[in-house]
């Protein structure tokens, strides 16, 4: 019960010392536009063949939108989703240390917390996005939404990762 204190407080704490603008990376490096919109159209491309109409947001350490691209006949709630999962990844997973957001999700299904997360803003558990890291920090996520399944849009969104992982800078 202590454990479940002390990661409810820590959440507040965090979210409310100036939130997603308070992520600081202290490596430097920043994630080009380049490979942001590489990313979204590697994720974009992953679920288009498999037959998922889907939207993809890539977002940087502030929760900022660095790319965003809706695909064909993508439902509208999809933009907001992929945002909100990215969102997710790349605000809370430098502070519960998770990459990928349905390990967190999983996580989550147990703990009695789990209702203080849903009034956060932009906060959202479902799966469906992967951080990008550079020198062993978060510098972005990708976040998917509109596959039939969380773990569908996840695998959509680690292909977008993939896509980039050898441009990006590696832990010094």
């Amino acid at each position: 019960m202590k454990l479940i204190s002390a990661s409810a407080v820590l959440l507040v704490s965090v979210l409310a010392s100036g939130g997603a603008g308070a992520q600081v990376r202290n490596n430097g490096y920043e994630l080009p536009l380049t490979l942001a919109v590489e990313a979204a159209t590697a994720a974009l491309a992953a679920c288009e063949t498999a037959g998922y109409k889907v939207s993809v947001a890539v977002v940087d350490p502030s929760g900022e939108t660095r790319a965003f691209v809706k695909g064909d006949h993508a439902t509208v709630h999809t933009r907001e989703t992929s945002f909100r999962k990215a969102y997710t990844t790349v605000t809370l997973g430098p502070v519960f240390g998770f990459d990928a957001l349905g390990t967190f999700v999983e996580k989550t299904r147990t703990s009695p917390v789990v209702t203080s997360f849903l009034t956060v803003p932009n906060i959202i558990l479902l799966p469906g996005a992967v951080a990008i890291r550079a020198k062993g920090e978060i510098v972005g996520a990708v976040g998917v939404g509109g596959a039939p399944g969380g773990e569908k849009d996840e695998a959509c969104a680690a292909a977008g990762v993939a896509a980039i992982k050898a441009k990006l800078p590696a832990v010094n």
